[in-house]
């Protein structure tokens, strides 16, 4: 394929991550949408009409994409552009694991502009919706949809303030039976590193935090 979509922008690609291969899209997607959700365990406590929230996991984000490809200039199967994608569906042998003897689909990274996304793909589906006269496949979209696989922190900063900047402190003053990682999910910080907050503010025990501390989340 060119190096640049219909219209000479810059395009999107999915890489895959074992083989480095890389699909340039045709045209750019016209939208894309993440979604994160957490999973929140109630508690009751006597005598209010809400039960105390205490997080209980995050899950990983997914991105969804519509991709189109189209092959009527050249006349040829459009399936030779979106090939590269059922590839990246697919069980990789050189992958296999050495207990269990399992091999699985290699890992992907999607990245336009300054979104950069290294995700599995969950599902994908192809829907051919043009033909040339002799039933030659020559549009089709490709709905894919990827599960995040590494931590947005340990990739490049999405968006320039990002890059720009240090990490904003959230400062919020412990209550009686507070946690660390609650404190943290209930103030945009990352739950998961309850060690390193508690560190960083000289507190020994992240699962005993003293009434009236006044803690920094880094945000």
């Amino acid at each position: 394929m060119s190096n640049v979509t219909r219209g000479g922008l810059k395009p999107a690609t999915l890489t895959n991550l074992v083989t480095n291969e890389a699909v340039e899209f045709m045209f750019n997607p016209f939208e894309y949408s993440i979604t994160k959700s957490n999973s929140w365990t109630p508690n009751s406590v006597v005598g209010l009409n809400l039960p105390k929230l205490q997080f209980h996991e995050g899950q990983a984000q997914t991105l969804s994409l519509s991709l189109h490809f189209d092959s009527q200039a050249r006349g040829t199967d459009v399936r030779e552009y979106s090939a590269p994608l059922w590839k990246m569906m697919m069980i990789d042998t050189n992958r296999r694991n050495s207990e269990s003897g399992k091999s699985e689909p290699p890992p992907v990274k999607f990245k336009w502009n300054r979104l950069e996304f290294k995700a599995v793909i969950t599902s994908m589906t192809e829907k051919i919706t043009l033909f040339s006269d002799v039933g030659v496949p020559l549009r089709c979209n490709v709905e894919v949809s990827l599960q995040q696989y590494i931590d947005q922190s340990d990739i490049p900063p999405q968006i320039a303030q990002q890059a720009a900047g240090q990490k904003a402190q959230e400062s919020t003053t412990a209550v009686q039976g507070d946690r660390i990682d609650n404190i943290a999910a209930q103030n945009g910080g990352d739950p998961s590193k309850q060690r390193q907050i508690a560190a960083d503010n000289n507190i020994d025990n992240p699962l005993n935090v003293p009434p009236g501390t006044n803690l920094r989340v880094s945000r």
